[in-house]
């Protein structure tokens, strides 16, 4: 009789691969913003890393929806978050504002890109190891500002540009000074509000699919505009969490 044959890797389907090859093009999408922030092209820059956000928002809900997350994924999206969010908004930035103040403008680039690598971090402990999150933070909300909003608001000099004017608005010294503020908000204890947490009654869908579509229309036809309302309505929330207070969760005992 001859030896049974080892079992073989479980095989994938092309639409299991799907969450991967998002995740691929998103990184795709964060190194060409690169690209063409070098090349002087910072409307389309801005764009990428706008898609790149919202193809990470997509490629974690479809795996999950098709049971096709492994480790492998989650490394691969959280070193697609450290390029996308870390290092092409602060680069894009540094391009198009900072290039009279080259010292302190890539500082603020190192040290965004270093407070966005240590807040990945952090969420990547506290994901493989839930005794390690901050108890007082309700599993409805982030500790610290998300890397993908991190990169939008550092980015928000830019989309006031783009929307009511054709050059910076702030002085350098100013952006500096924001990105290291957002920065800081990334690695805070700050608690912030979490939209996968967010849970829809079902007389309520109808609605809130209209107001999605009417949002997704908003961003096509006054992508800018928009991009700053959203910002704005961020930091109200994060700003009312700080004034409202949370409830604090009882520490369970180990």
């Amino acid at each position: 009789m001859s030896d049974p044959q080892p079992p073989t890797p479980r095989d994938f389907s092309l639409l299991q691969l799907l969450p991967n090859i998002l995740t691929v093009t998103a990184i795709c999408a964060g190194l060409s913003a690169i690209r063409f922030g070098v090349q002087g092209n910072y409307v389309l820059a801005v764009q990428l890393i706008v898609a790149a956000c919202v193809l990470d928002g997509v490629d974690g809900h479809l795996a999950r929806l098709l049971k096709s997350d492994s480790k492998m994924g989650a490394e691969l999206d959280s070193l697609a978050d450290f390029v996308n969010f870390g290092v092409a908004p602060p680069l894009v930035l540094y391009f198009w504002a900072l290039q009279d103040m080259r010292s302190a403008g890539w500082l603020a680039v190192l040290f965004f890109a270093i407070c966005c690598v240590l807040r990945l971090a952090r969420f990547n402990v506290a994901s493989r190891e839930p005794q390690a999150a901050d108890p007082r933070v309700p599993p409805a909300y982030f500790t610290g500002i998300p890397s993908p909003a991190g990169a939008l608001l550092v980015l928000l000099p830019m989309s006031v540009s783009f929307a009511f004017a054709n050059g910076p608005l702030l002085p350098d010294i100013a952006v500096c000074l924001h990105m290291g503020v957002i920065g800081l908000l990334m690695i805070s204890r700050v608690p912030t509000w979490s939209i996968k947490a967010l849970r829809i009654h079902r007389a309520q869908v109808p609605y809130v699919t209209l107001g999605i579509v009417l949002l997704a229309a908003a961003l096509l036809t006054f992508a800018w505009i928009t991009l700053v309302i959203l910002c704005f309505a961020y930091i109200a929330t994060v700003v009312w969490t700080l004034i409202a207070g949370l409830p604090t969760p009882p520490r369970k005992d180990s």
